[in-house]
């Protein structure tokens, strides 16, 4: 049963994945990579790293995927038509998709990877405990994660910026062209 269940969301986060980049729209790509972050979330659960799963979705679907989805409907973005793939992208895409199959047949075919050797490459018990993880985060990491709450802060700042210029020109432009 596990199994089966690692497989079902295997195929919902590479579905949603491949979505986020063939989606014409916006905020259609907005939301199937939140399904996408929800999927590997589930795969983060099965692999006992709840932790993990639970930092995913708080801190990437909940918080950068709204960020996203408020910064494209603050800059009202239409999905427009894209123009097609070029060759030269095509083929840079095919050999970067070799490559990575053969990097994972290498991978498997040298048998590194056994149920043996994570069972031995347990973590230590300081990496488990979750009240080390918030003493940690909030003593010796305090600066790096205001310093990223606060670039989120400067980014959506930004936004509010650009979006009120574009607005700007657009009734500048509309005003000068009744004229």
């Amino acid at each position: 049963m596990p199994a089966l269940l690692f497989y079902i969301f295997c195929t919902i986060t590479i579905a949603s994945a491949i979505g986020v980049v063939s989606n014409k729209n916006a905020v259609a790509s907005a939301l199937s990579f939140f399904v996408c972050l929800c999927g590997i979330s589930v795969l983060f659960v099965m692999l006992d790293a709840y932790l993990l799963a639970f930092l995913l979705i708080l801190v990437y679907a909940g918080a950068v995927v709204a960020l996203f989805l408020f910064i494209i409907m603050l800059l009202d973005m239409q999905g427009g038509d894209r123009p097609p793939f070029k060759k030269m992208t095509i083929a840079s895409s095919a050999i970067a998709g070799a490559l990575l199959v053969a990097g994972v047949v290498v991978f498997l075919a040298r048998g590194q990877f056994s149920t043996e050797s994570i069972a031995l490459a347990q973590a230590p018990s300081f990496f488990t405990d979750l009240k080390m993880y918030g003493v940690k985060l909030f003593t010796s990491y305090m600066l790096p994660v205001q310093l990223v709450g606060f670039l989120l802060l400067i980014s959506m700042l930004g936004v509010i910026v650009i979006s009120k210029k574009h607005e700007e020109k657009q009734e500048s432009g509309g005003k000068g062209a009744r004229s």
